[in-house]
């Protein structure tokens, strides 16, 4: 069977010096994440569930497994207490060194809803973790059959927050986006 997408990653970031040794870490988990999600078999799960009215909760059950053998925590409670909404939780966390990694996976509204954004702004927020694994369909059709390229529009938004010499840099080190 050939494969219709091939998963997309890329990593947005601001190379920090402070987190040298955890930004290592974090790059090394989300490079088994990617070859995981590149699989065929990983793929062919996804095309499955990844249609016209499907559910976020279908893609994060589909990575669940995964996540907790890299020693992830699903639904980590205790991470926003220092914020304006301390009952905010992350789809999954995991430790790593002085900081930590906040997942996040979306599907249908990634981009109508902002959802990319506001998961950007969760891990601003979060004095627990410095970098974001965002996860959002590489394509996406409407009931029209109109299909945007989520990811490619959810890279040029990232991008925009760790530009140094922008209005818009932000105290998160890292994104590290994933596409399926």
């Amino acid at each position: 069977m050939e494969r219709k997408d091939v998963m997309k990653y890329k990593e947005i970031s601001k190379k920090p010096d402070n987190l040298y040794a955890e930004s290592e870490e974090v790059a090394s988990i989300a490079k088994q994440l990617s070859e995981y999600m590149d699989t065929d078999s990983f793929c062919a799960q996804i095309e499955k569930v990844h249609k016209l009215n499907g559910k976020s909760q279908a893609i994060q059950s589909l990575l669940e497994d995964k996540l907790l053998s890299l020693k992830f925590a699903s639904e980590k409670k205790g991470l926003f207490t220092g914020c304006a909404v301390p009952s905010l939780r992350p789809d999954f966390y995991r430790k790593v060194g002085k900081s930590g990694i906040l997942v996040e996976i979306e599907r249908g509204k990634t981009i109508a809803n902002n959802m990319d954004l506001l998961d950007l702004w969760k891990c601003h927020h979060c004095a627990e973790a410095d970098f974001l694994f965002l996860i959002v369909p590489c394509l996406r059709e409407n009931h029209r059959g109109q299909v945007t390229r989520i990811f490619d529009r959810v890279e040029k938004r990232m991008e925009s927050f760790f530009d140094p010499i922008g209005k818009n840099y932000v105290n998160v080190e890292a994104v590290h986006l994933f596409g399926y």
